[in-house]
């Protein structure tokens, strides 16, 4: 399912999704459109490798928001379909190097393609181009040309059934001829949307901040993966225009400097207006410039011993590890945003969560004990320090993972966004060696507004204290409503199960689709003996996963724990929660059943 070098308008292939049938109008209406891309959506959740990991997602997430805010900014994206459209990522452990558009505004990302990204600006353009196939209504545009195609394919079928009793070969070349010919109108029109999501999603890119070079440096990865599979021949039988003439294009832009890059300065707004040059240190590992002559080099289950997690090259030895400074690409980098730095951390994790073999895990884990390790760029020595940590933990390493993440910690402390990272690395590396202890400390004092990477990891931690004894006085605060078990307090002060569930409700409410905030609170919520609760949060996360039936069997669970009644007694308040939201989502449960019955016929 590798894409071949070229994003495609839509290719779920986390899951063999099948496509309803849209119907025989000249168009899709924006509610039917979402309506298509939530039953797509729906198998991809399910699909084993799809994948919530908080930092990625949240890394992508900050990419993303400014990006829908350009195509805001610029009218590409209207208020009905802002307010129609999903608006959501999701994230496949895969190593192909994918991308694709959903209908109704859903956006999907292979691991593999962030982890041959350099920069932000790469993901951004890919983003960008995505984003801009939603905008544009390609998917309904699409269907309105082959409802237009139709009458010429069914002329050609009668045509060939006429001449079939006189000439059977005349007939049969009709056929074939009247097909190919729509087909290759559809192919034309298909290279067309692309084009038009290159032009338009490189004017919100740049509208957003980030380099218009990410364009044609992602565009020469995506041709160099290709060339295993594709030659370039026949470019007019393909649905994308040929990635030597998209590159030639976006080039052109550049130079010519263009409206959209006029608008945005034609510069990275961090750094005082000036464009940003691409560094060496930038690269993220296995990933070469646009510039560069040299293969891309992408990490895949069969690599041997001589793929280097950070630099697509052997290495040695490991020096000491100075701390470094890198300057930040991306929009707000001065305020947070993704920086070149904090992008290697994140293309490393990618490729870890990609799956590679045990070879590969072990390949990384020995990498920054080689000899050449400190003659890499600071950017790959911290990448090769990141993925090493999360292969000696997935190993089952876990002193050699602290090792490891203690040192990234060391070497990229004075960067802010790769600080944060290192943090939440140390964290989970404790998480995943049960040391609840260590990862509360790790990530520090917890504020009252957490970000959700370190919200869900403080939370698995408090629920991972041995320490958490009943507080009978409920000095830390009961926050579970009527019935609620008695309040939880540690044996040192890092926060309750009871505070860790206020906060995760308090997080849903802001955020009702996150299915695993939801599935959290429902194990704290069992921890802190609260059934019914725990039952509605699951109930919750099946309805964010779009899995309405599942939904509605839960809800009706809670009807039956509160029928047959519960120690201490029944919260009345969340019992009557649990009867308006079943309703809710039988009715959710039957619409959606019609418009597959319609769909059907």
């Amino acid at each position: 399912m590798a894409l071949g070098g070229l994003l495609m308008l839509v290719s779920p292939s986390l899951a063999t999704a099948q496509l309803p049938t849209l119907g025989d109008g000249s168009s899709i209406a924006s509610g039917a459109e979402r309506r298509l891309g939530d039953r797509i959506a729906r198998q991809l959740y399910r699909d084993p490798d799809y994948v919530d990991d908080p930092m990625l997602v949240d890394y992508v997430q900050r990419i993303w928001d400014p990006l829908v805010a350009a195509a805001r900014a610029r009218g590409d994206l209207t208020p009905e379909l802002e307010e129609r459209f999903a608006w959501r990522i999701l994230l496949g452990r895969d190593r192909t190097i994918n991308a694709f558009a959903l209908p109704g505004g859903y956006l999907g990302l292979h691991s593999g393609l962030i982890g041959i990204t350099a920069t932000a600006d790469e993901v951004a353009s890919v983003m960008a181009h995505e984003l801009s196939h939603v905008t544009q209504r390609h998917i309904a545009r699409m269907e309105e040309q082959q409802g237009r195609s139709m009458p010429m394919m069914v002329a050609a079928m009668v045509l060939g059934a006429l001449a079939a009793s006189k000439n059977p070969h005349a007939a049969s070349a009709l056929m074939t001829g009247g097909m190919a010919v729509t087909a290759q109108n559809q192919l034309n029109f298909s290279r067309d949307m692309e084009r038009e999501a290159d032009r338009v999603g490189y004017g919100v890119m740049t509208q957003a901040g980030f380099d218009g070079r990410g364009f044609v440096s992602m565009f020469a990865k995506l041709q160099q993966a290709s060339r295993i599979n594709d030659n370039g021949s026949f470019p007019y039988l393909r649905s994308h225009p040929l990635t030597t003439e998209r590159i030639a294009d976006m080039q052109s832009r550049l130079q010519l400097g263009g409206d959209d890059a006029a608008a945005a300065g034609g510069a990275d707004r961090s750094s005082g207006g000036a464009v940003r040059p691409a560094t060496a240190d930038a690269l993220a590992p296995g990933a070469v410039p646009a510039a560069s002559p040299a293969p891309v080099r992408v990490p895949s289950a069969g690599t041997g011993p001589s793929m280097s997690p950070a630099a697509g090259m052997p290495s040695d030895a490991a020096p000491s590890l100075p701390a470094v400074t890198v300057r930040a690409h991306g929009p707000g980098a001065d305020g947070g945003g993704p920086g070149p730095l904090e992008h290697a951390l994140m293309a490393a994790r990618a490729r870890v969560l990609g799956n590679p073999g045990v070879d590969v895990l072990r390949d990384w884990a020995a990498e920054p004990a080689g000899r050449s390790f400190g003659s890499l760029p600071a950017a790959r020595r911290a990448a090769s320090l990141y993925a090493a940590a999360m292969a000696h933990s997935r190993q089952g390493d876990y002193p050699a993972a602290r090792t490891a993440a203690a040192q990234l910690a060391a070497l990229v402390a004075s960067d802010p966004g790769a600080a944060r990272q290192a943090r939440l690395l140390a964290a989970e590396v404790a998480l995943e060696a049960r040391r609840p202890a260590d990862a509360l400390q790790a990530l520090g004092p917890m504020p009252s507004a957490m970000a959700r990477p370190e919200l869900l990891l403080w939370v698995r931690a408090v629920d991972q204290q041995p320490g958490n004894v009943p507080d009978p006085a409920g000095t830390a605060g009961a926050n579970g409503g009527a019935g609620a078990s008695p309040a939880m307090v540690p044996d040192r002060a890092a926060g309750t199960r009871a505070e860790a569930a206020q906060r995760l409700r308090t997080w849903v409410a802001l955020h009702p689709r996150d299915a695993t905030a939801w599935q959290s609170l429902g194990t704290l919520y069992r921890a802190l003996g609260q059934p019914l609760h725990a039952v509605r949060a699951d109930a919750e996360a099946q309805v964010a996963l779009l899995d309405y039936a599942a939904a509605v069997d839960r809800f009706r669970a809670g009807q039956e724990l509160v029928r047959r009644g519960m120690p201490g007694g029944v919260d009345h308040m969340e019992a009557s929660i649990v009867d308006s939201r079943l309703r809710e989502v039988e009715q959710m449960r039957k619409d959606w059943d019609a418009d597959a019955k319609k769909e059907k016929y």
